[in-house]
């Protein structure tokens, strides 16, 4: 009598090559399902017929999310591995999708957002590193870091796009993008699962700890001086993406959801420009640049909605958007220029730390706002404590440099 002694096979992987296209296919997909909500807000208002301020507090639950996620799990890939995180990560992004169907009250948004920024928040440092030493492996030497940026912003622009062209053709818009994107996370998920892993697990686990931000002594002007810039620039993504979309049904009378979708893509779309566009330039100019654009922009956008201008509104969030990219896009050189190299990363954590509190924290404050003043004056408040504040934090970067 025989026997066949059966052994386990290892899981086929794909090369390196591929695996570089799927985690940048699903860092994609992951980012522009982020964006896909921000179009529909006016929809969910006017179902539900709740006030402006709750769709701020729906906003901030994403970038809470977010922020809590590169603090506590961003840099877990470092020792449990790449492939393993993003995987996680993907299906974080499958349940807020699953959450805004089976849920889709106030709470559940709120939930359901809030999940989303887990996922990205784990995914973004992540995706970034497993890129870069994918890339490394089939294209030694070439850095994989523009292609990174510009995934992230070609991800946030395209989600509102998509959601605003189903909203304004499919019978069911609030349903419908969450059932494709659902779908599609499923397939990345079991894509991912195939990718290549670009770290060595060690059997003795390092002790768990939370993101570090370590500065070097030498660094610290520069660095505080690039995170309020950071900071700054982020609360123009913070300002659009909360308020846009009912200002421009509301104040504009412009119902179609696809313009709005256009109108958040373009803050992306001109970031991701500018920072070609400028990219031969010196950075001290970047920064000028940059800051100058977010200066006209916030004196654009209050105006166009005194004077009922849908076109300087649009053409302020262009301008705006530029600014962020390039405004961002200085802050992170000028870190990475003074930073000890073996803290390199930690160093950038806390810029990245401070761009996403500049997202989360003043929309909070909004909300808040608009529990007492009206939208128009909350607009023209905010538009102005920002203008203080990126002038004072552009000088100080200026200075430090």
């Amino acid at each position: 009598m025989s026997s066949t002694l059966m052994v386990a096979r290892p899981a086929p992987r794909l090369n390196h090559g591929t695996g570089f296209w799927v985690v940048a296919a699903a860092f994609l997909l992951a980012l522009a399902f982020s964006t896909v909500p921000t179009p529909l807000y006016p929809l969910y208002q006017q179902r539900d017929g709740f006030p402006t301020v709750v769709i701020t507090v729906v906003f901030a639950a994403y970038a809470l999310g977010v922020v809590a996620s590169m603090y506590f799990i961003g840099h877990v890939s470092d020792w449990l591995g790449r492939r393993r995180m993003a995987l996680a990560a993907v299906l974080a992004e499958a349940v807020s999708a699953a959450v805004f169907l089976a849920w889709p009250d106030v709470p559940g948004l709120v939930v359901a957002r809030f999940v989303g920024g887990v996922g990205i928040g784990a995914l973004t440092a992540t995706a970034t590193a497993h890129l870069a030493e994918l890339r490394a492996v089939t294209h030694p030497g070439r850095d994989a870091g523009l292609f990174s940026s510009m995934v992230n912003m070609a991800g946030l622009g395209i989600g509102p796009v998509v959601s605003g062209l189903l909203a304004s053709y499919v019978t069911a818009p609030l349903t419908t993008p969450y059932v494709i994107f659902l779908a599609l996370f499923v397939v990345a998920a079991g894509a991912v699962k195939f990718v290549p892993e670009t770290v060595s697990r060690n059997e003795d686990r390092p002790r768990y700890h939370p993101q570090r931000v370590s500065v070097p002594h030498h660094a610290k002007p520069v660095f505080w001086a690039a995170a309020a810039v950071a900071f700054a620039v982020n609360m123009f993504s913070g300002l659009v993406g909360a308020l846009a979309p009912t200002l421009l049904r509301g104040t504009f009378r412009e119902p179609s959801l696809l313009v709005g979708g256009l109108v958040a893509m373009s803050v992306f779309a001109a970031a991701a420009g500018s920072q070609l566009l400028f990219a031969g330039q010196p950075l001290r100019r970047q920064l000028f640049i940059g800051l100058g654009g977010l200066v006209l922009s916030l004196v654009a956008i209050p105006t166009s909605v005194l004077s009922g201008s849908e076109l300087l509104f649009c053409a302020g969030t262009v301008v705006g958007g530029a600014g962020m990219g390039l405004g961002f896009r200085v802050a992170l050189a000028k870190v990475a220029a003074v930073a000890a190299p073996e803290l390199r990363g930690e160093t950038l954590a806390g810029v990245f730390l401070a761009f996403y509190l500049g997202l989360a924290l003043p929309v909070l404050v909004v909300g808040v706002a608009l529990t007492a003043l009206p939208s128009l004056l909350v607009l023209v408040l905010f538009s102005v404590v920002q203008l203080v504040i990126l002038v004072w934090a552009g000088r100080r970067l200026a200075m430090a440099s």
